[in-house]
């Protein structure tokens, strides 16, 4: 499963790579209000890998331009399942990340993007995993880009890290490298 995310991401550049180049010579006016939903997939990096395999789950972003349609502030929230690894006592583990942030596009005629979210995590089975805490901290920034579909509708593909405090006093932090691609159209 872990070759597949990796290839997943791979494709995901390549995409993005293709993207820009056909994208870069064409006028590209970005909406000024944009949401989007998709899914998210993800592996577990650091010691958290002993214990997890790989990570799934969707989100719904909202997008709001605050400078001339290159700056946007955004709201996120999603449900991601990470798949336990067959260990003893180790079970899948439920989260509800709700982050907020800002999207940035550094090039305007590209919809080449650069985001860095905080939030807090909400660990739904916490008690269950005997876990001491049942939120923590979270921060994911993410590359990626928008492909412009049709009038208003686009594809938004990025890659993305994402990190969590600790979830037990003691213990370490919770991160993952994955990806995330989801529809978007602009209101």
């Amino acid at each position: 499963m872990k070759k597949t995310i990796k290839v997943g991401i791979a494709s995901l550049c390549l995409i993005m790579g293709l993207a820009i180049g056909t994208n870069a010579q064409s006028k590209n006016e970005r909406p000024a209000l944009i949401l989007s939903a998709g899914p998210e997939a993800g592996i577990p990096v650091g010691n958290w890998n002993n214990y997890y395999n790989w990570s799934l789950g969707g989100s719904i972003q909202g997008d709001l331009a605050i400078i001339k349609r290159t700056l946007y502030v955004n709201l996120n929230a999603g449900y991601t399942n990470v798949f336990a690894d067959n260990a003893p006592g180790i079970k899948d583990l439920q989260l509800i990340p709700v982050k907020a942030g800002l999207r940035y596009y550094p090039v305007n005629k590209l919809n080449l993007y650069v985001q860095g979210q905080a939030g807090v995590t909400f660990i739904t089975n916490g008690t269950s995993l005997y876990n001491d805490k049942s939120t923590a901290f979270v921060y994911s920034p993410q590359i990626g880009y928008l492909i412009h579909l049709k009038k208003g509708n686009y594809l938004d593909a990025g890659v993305k890290f994402e990190g969590n405090s600790k979830f037990v006093d003691g213990g370490e932090s919770n991160n993952t490298i994955g990806i995330r691609v989801a529809y978007a159209f602009g209101l």
